[in-house]
């Protein structure tokens, strides 16, 4: 349905607007399932998360994990965390354009002198806080979103240090709207993030994956050379290679080196397992169509 990433400097009140928007939207009228995600879910320490960088690229690696097993389409999903990188932010991104959600930031933007009292006064109180030396070095390295990036849009924006932070609130009641509106044909200000070539489809459940892609993608192939010999080079219209699966149109004569080549980087963008990447398709018939949308999208009449 949604990924929600939460950003701010070190207590900036990231977590109350956190748990407010979670409660406001199971609340609202879509009863949807809502889940946070942060590092209290793994019993990690804040201080020691992000005493150096490994640590740190440790930290993000298993929520980046956790998001990625937990995003569906009847659920939303709240990363309470710094997400101070704007790489990373895109990451997440990724994945929620990967799974075909929506998908949107909230940013408390709060002074960091503020941050640093607030960090002080948690310290007094015997409450969760970072030491000054993390502090510091995490609040120099902060990137602020901006919503020109689209890993950073729409942007919600919270005032913790002017305004108490309650599900009323303005940006918490938009961001409740933008998350739950129901979206038709006419709708505009609602954006679902759309896979790309190779995030249309699930994994291959079984080992043989990449031979079934490589399977798949040489029989197109061949039926490509083939189709071509009995056009004398002429261009390809309307070629089918089966029941369901899109026609080839091609606009000019390919020879089979340009066309391995191809096929070589369409197996490349759909193998990558990287948790930014995309899935292979699910079974030979999508391979074979994903294929062939890509060949008409780089060598179509359109």
């Amino acid at each position: 349905m949604a990924l929600v990433v939460m950003c701010g400097q070190p207590c900036s009140g990231k977590s109350k607007a956190a748990v407010c928007l979670a409660e406001a939207l199971k609340e609202s009228e879509s009863k949807l399932q809502v889940r946070i995600i942060d590092e209290a879910c793994f019993h990690l320490n804040r201080n020691q998360s992000f005493a150096n960088m490994p640590s740190e690229k440790n930290l993000r690696g298993v929520l980046r994990s956790e998001v990625d097993r937990s995003l569906s389409k009847d659920s939303i999903i709240i990363v309470d965390s710094l997400n101070n990188i704007k790489g990373y932010r895109y990451e997440l991104w990724c994945l929620a354009r990967a799974a075909g959600i929506r998908y949107c930031v909230v940013f408390c933007d709060v002074e960091e002198t503020i941050c640093r009292k607030w960090n002080e006064e948690r310290r007094e109180k015997g409450e969760a806080n970072y030491d000054d030396s993390i502090f510091e070095d995490l609040a120099r390295r902060f990137e602020k979103p901006d919503r020109r990036n689209r890993w950073d849009s729409p942007l919600f924006e919270l005032w913790p240090h002017r305004e108490a932070t309650e599900k009323s609130s303005p940006a918490v009641v938009d961001a409740v709207s933008y998350l739950t509106k129901k979206v038709d044909s006419k709708t505009r200000d609602v954006k679902i993030l759309q896979p790309t070539i190779a995030t249309q489809t699930s994994r291959f459940s079984d080992a043989n994956s990449l031979y079934e892609l490589d399977k798949a993608t040489q029989e197109v192939t061949n039926a490509i050379v083939e189709a071509q010999s009995q056009a004398l080079g002429g261009p390809l219209n309307g070629v089918s290679i089966g029941k369901d699966l899109p026609v080839i149109n091609i606009s000019r004569s390919v020879g089979l080196p340009e066309l391995r080549r191809m096929r070589r980087t369409f197996i490349k963008l759909t193998g990558q397992t990287s948790l930014s990447g995309p899935p292979p398709p699910s079974d030979a018939d999508s391979a074979k169509r994903m294929f062939i949308d890509y060949l008409n999208r780089e060598l179509g009449t359109s």
